[in-house]
């Protein structure tokens, strides 16, 4: 695949300056602890919400890609991977059927911040607030190699990869989620022995903060949109949710799976990843030709302590339809595969250790301190 032009990267930023404006300053918090409340400028939920036309996508449009970091040390947005993965086609092969093929990375919150170190690296503050899970150092100034020097809060420890998302505003104090949240690793395509790990300082956004509530609706990631209760598939935050203490605003969201094989990022940080797509006559996912490697696909899973009156409840980054992540891989590489292989290729369904319940015989990928035995 030729390496694109560094000019088409101005043309493609507009799509990747998803967190145009500047944001609510940043909120220390601590794993599972209500930190203090901060409210979102109304310039910038404004800038963010419904769908893109408006100022701040105009001024997207006008700017260019160019922040260098360590790991894009000429800021033209494009990441090659090293080496490049070539010679692959997409799998159309059909395995014996496993309803399961799937493990969970268990995260829970760091901290949060108006920083985006795909988005926005080494520029701090330059992004509306974001709720940040996994790596404890992610900040405007992350990279592949700071990320694999740092914490986690990921019950696996070799999952050093940084998780993040638009902080969730309930009358402008942020709410974060409590405990581990589930981050699940599946196979997208049917042939889920041919998934194999992320290569390191692999990075994406999945979504965007300009996209329309039927962008949102329609999204290939979408799985059950806003729910809370008996409330299912909302494209917005539903208008109230039962006041009981079981209750809560849940969220899942899928990412794509299918890799290029060529760069780890790209300008608009979404050119290098695609979704699965159907086989022709049949009913299976299998990856496009331009984008032939099978990765595990991410998916969201996140609960959020509130509910009772939603009115006043927003993101960072607009209304519930804006709602989107970003994922920077940085797992130990011996750990990611040893989960991958057991779990996904394996065809089980895994919990944080790589172990299925109902599949007891088959062991598990971690010892009991999810380290590799």
């Amino acid at each position: 695949m030729p390496r694109r032009s560094k000019a088409l990267s101005g043309t493609l930023i507009a799509g990747a300056l998803l967190c145009a404006t500047l944001g609510a300053g940043g909120i220390a918090a601590t794993a599972g602890a209500a930190a203090p409340g901060t409210t979102a400028p109304a310039s910038h939920t404004a800038a963010h919400s419904g769908h893109p036309g408006g100022s701040s996508h105009a001024m997207a449009a006008s700017m260019k890609f160019t922040a260098a970091s360590p790991d894009d040390p000429d800021g033209d947005g494009y990441i090659p991977a090293n080496p490049p993965v070539t010679g692959v086609t997409p799998s159309t092969q059909d395995p014996p059927h496993r309803y399961f093929h799937e493990f969970q990375a268990n995260c829970g919150v760091t901290h949060t911040a108006p920083d985006d170190p795909i988005v926005f690296p080494q520029q701090p503050g330059k992004s509306h607030d974001h709720t940040f899970m996994g790596n404890t150092t992610t900040d405007a100034y992350s990279s592949t190699a700071s990320l694999a020097a740092g914490g986690t809060t990921c019950k696996a420890p070799g999952d050093l990869s940084g998780y993040w998302m638009p902080t969730l505003l309930n009358d402008g104090k942020p709410v974060l989620p409590v405990g581990p949240q589930t981050i699940y690793y599946k196979a997208g395509v049917t042939d889920y022995t041919s998934v194999r790990p992320f290569p390191k300082g692999l990075r994406f956004v999945v979504g965007s903060p300009m996209q329309s509530a039927a962008e949102f609706r329609d999204h290939p990631g979408f799985v059950e949109g806003w729910e809370c209760g008996d409330s299912y598939f909302n494209t917005e935050f539903p208008a109230s949710c039962p006041s009981r203490a079981d209750v809560q605003l849940n969220i899942r969201f899928q990412a794509p799976s299918c890799w290029d094989g060529t760069y780890l990022d790209t300008p608009d940080h979404k050119s290098h990843m695609a979704y699965p797509v159907v086989k022709p006559g049949t009913n299976d996912n299998v990856c496009p030709a331009d984008h032939p490697v099978a990765l595990p696909m991410i998916e969201f899973k996140m609960a959020f302590p509130v509910n009772g009156d939603m009115s006043r409840v927003t993101l960072a980054s607009g209304s519930g339809h804006s709602f989107h992540y970003d994922f920077f891989n940085a797992w130990d590489d011996a750990t990611l595969k040893a989960l991958v292989d057991h779990c996904l290729v394996g065809g089980l369904q895994c919990d944080a250790r790589g172990y299925d319940q109902t599949h007891p015989e088959a062991g598990a990928a971690l010892d009991e301190n999810y380290r590799l035995p």
